[in-house]
C-alpha cells in the first residue's frame, strides 16, 4: 500500500508547530488531573477551539478514558468550510502527522466505512478543517501515540438521511472503538450572527447551553434538533452530535465533565464560544441486537396494523407541527408488537379525504423493518407526492389512512396468472415500470385487462403495450384501514 501522510493543516495556527512547546502546553493542561480512567466509555464529546480556550475541557474528557481497551479512535467533527450535503468525508491518508509525530490511520476500519453509501473522500473538506485535526495531539498525549485513528468530517444532514446514516454507521462500530464527537456549543456575538440577548450574557449563554445539553443527556434526538431549530443556537457540531444521539445504545448514560466559555476566559462578552465535555457510558454491541422477527410468510396481527396506522398519523402530525421539515422522520418505533414491527416487508401508505385519493407512496421490496417503511412513506404521502400539494393542517381532521403491508413480489410467466382483487401488480417494459396495489382494480371496478391498460399508461406506455414483451410481478397485501 502506498504511504500517504496527511500533515496537520492547523499546526502553527490552532496549536504550536513546535514539538516541545506543544507537548508542554498539553502537559500543563494535564497538571493536577488525577482522574480515574473509565473502561465503560463508548463515545465522548470534546470541544475543538484553541487549547488556551477549550484545552482544559478536552483534556478533562480524555483523562477519564482508559485507552487500553480500544483498537482505534474515530474522530468525527463538523465541516466548517465545505458543503457536504448528507455526506461524511474521510481523508485519503494512511498516516496523520502532527508536531508530536506520526499516527497510523486504521485502514481496515476505513475500508469498512467507505462501503457506506454516504461516505466519500472530498479533499476540500480537509484542506483547512480543524475540528478533527485539533484532537490528534490530545489523543497522542492523553491517550496513546500508538492508537490508530480514523478522521471523519461530517456534512449537513437532513433528518431523514441522518437516521439512515446513523443506523448504517452504528452497525460498523464495535466495543473496540472510541467515538470522539468534536463540537463546540453556542457561538454568541455579532461575529457569529447570534445575539438573542444583550444582558447577563454569560448567564444566559449557560442557560441556553444547559437546555440544549439536557436534551442530549436524555437522548432525545427529536427534542435536540427541534431546540436548535427553534432557538437558532449556533452549535457547530449539531450534525455529529445528532448522529451520536441516533446511534447511542439504548442503555447508554451521558455524563457531563466540564464547561467553559471563551467570553469567561477573556472577560469579554461581545463574542463568546461555549465548550462542553461529556462521556457516554455504554457498549456499541448492546446497540446492535439480533431481534426476533416474524417469518416472511406470517401475516401481521390486527394490533400491529393499528400501531402502524397510529405511527403514520403521528408522523403526519409532527410534519405539520414542524412546517413539513423532516422532523417527522424522528417519530419513535411503536412499543407494541415489537416482533412484528421488526418484520422486513414492503409497504404503502394511502391517504384519502372524502373517499378521494390524497397521496400514496411506498416501497415494494422488503429491505427494512416495516415500521421504518411506514414512518417514511406516511411523511412522503402527506408532503412529497408530486400529484398533490403538501398537506395542510385543515386536512388532518377528515384524513383517512390506509396501510398496505406487502408480501414478497414473485414473477409470473403470463398476465393471465394475475388475479384481480388478490394480486398487486408490477408491470415492466423497456425500462419503464408501474405498480398497482391489489385494492386499486376493485375500487375502480376494473377487470384484469382494463387494469393492465391503466397500469401501462401509468408506466408511460401505450394502453396495449402490456400485451407483448412485458414482464409482471405479483404480490399480496394486508390492508389496515385507519
Amino acid at each position: 500500500m502506498t504511504r500517504k501522510v496527511m500533515v496537520s493543516p492547523v499546526a502553527g495556527q490552532w496549536y504550536s508547530a513546535h514539538e516541545g512547546a506543544l507537548r508542554s502546553d498539553i502537559e500543563e493542561l494535564r497538571k493536577g488531573r488525577m482522574l480515574i480512567r473509565r473502561k465503560d466509555i463508548c463515545a465522548v464529546v470534546v470541544p475543538h477551539a484553541g487549547y488556551r480556550f477549550s484545552g482544559s475541557i478536552a483534556v478533562g474528557v480524555y483523562q477519564r478514558v482508559d485507552w487500553r481497551q480500544y483498537d482505534r479512535v474515530v474522530v468525527m467533527g463538523p465541516s466548517h468550510y465545505c458543503a457536504l450535503t448528507n455526506k461524511i468525508s474521510i481523508p485519503d491518508a494512511t498516516h496523520f502527522e502532527t508536531p508530536l509525530g506520526l499516527i497510523n490511520a486504521d485502514i481496515s476500519f476505513i475500508n469498512k466505512l467507505r462501503k457506506l453509501p454516504f461516505v466519500t473522500s472530498d479533499q476540500e473538506a480537509h484542506v483547512r478543517e480543524h475540528s478533527d485535526q485539533i484532537q490528534l495531539p490530545l489523543i497522542q498525549v492523553c491517550l496513546s501515540p500508538s492508537l490508530p485513528v480514523v478522521c471523519m468530517i461530517c456534512g449537513q444532514f437532513d433528518s431523514k438521511h441522518i437516521l439512515k446514516a446513523a443506523e448504517q454507521l452504528r452497525a460498523v462500530l464495535d466495543d473496540k472503538t472510541l467515538l470522539v464527537i468534536s463540537s463546540d456549543f453556542t457561538h454568541y456575538g455579532q461575529s457569529y450572527g447570534f445575539v438573542p440577548f444583550d444582558k447577563n450574557v454569560q448567564k444566559n449563554i449557560e442557560i441556553l447551553d444547559n437546555s440544549i445539553f439536557e436534551l442530549f443527556m436524555r437522548k432525545d434526538v427529536e427534542g435536540f434538533i427541534k431546540k436548535l431549530n427553534q432557538t437558532h443556537a449556533t452549535v457547530c457540531g449539531r450534525d455529529p452530535l445528532s448522529l451520536l444521539l441516533a446511534m447511542m445504545p439504548e442503555d447508554a448514560k451521558v455524563e457531563r465533565t466540564g464547561y467553559e466559555t471563551s467570553g469567561h476566559v477573556l472577560h469579554n462578552d461581545s463574542n463568546s464560544v461555549s465548550y462542553l465535555g461529556a462521556l457516554v457510558k455504554g457498549r456499541w454491541s448492546s446497540a446492535i441486537k439480533e431481534e426476533k422477527v416474524l417469518p416472511d410468510d406470517q401475516p401481521l396481527s390486527d394490533q400491529a396494523g393499528i400501531s402502524l396506522v397510529e405511527l403514520a398519523l403521528t408522523t403526519i402530525r409532527k410534519g405539520l407541527e414542524s412546517n413539513q421539515t423532516n422532523v417527522g422522520f424522528l417519530v419513535s418505533k411503536p412499543e407494541l408488537c415489537e416482533r412484528e414491527m421488526n418484520a422486513k416487508r414492503g409497504g404503502f401508505v394511502t391517504l384519502k379525504r372524502n373517499g378521494q385519493l390524497r397521496g400514496c407512496i411506498g416501497e415494494i421490496f422488503p429491505s427494512r423493518e416495516i415500521w421504518k417503511v411506514i414512518r417514511e412513506h406516511a411523511y412522503n404521502s402527506a408532503f412529497k407526492d408530486s400529484r398533490f400539494s403538501p398537506m395542510g393542517r385543515n386536512e388532518l381532521e377528515d384524513l383517512e389512512i390506509e396501510i398496505s403491508v406487502l408480501s414478497q413480489p414473485v414473477t409470473v410467466e403470463s398476465w393471465e396468472e394475475i388475479e384481480v382483487g388478490l394480486h398487486g401488480v408490477v408491470l415492466t417494459k423497456h425500462g419503464l415500470s408501474a405498480v398497482f396495489l391489489p385494492q386499486v382494480a376493485p375500487e375502480q371496478g376494473w377487470g384484469r385487462e382494463e387494469m393492465l391498460s391503466h397500469l401501462a399508461v401509468k408506466a408511460g406506455l401505450s394502453p396495449d403495450d402490456w400485451r407483448e414483451d412485458a414482464s409482471f410481478m405479483v404480490f399480496e397485501a394486508q390492508i389496515f384501514p385507519g
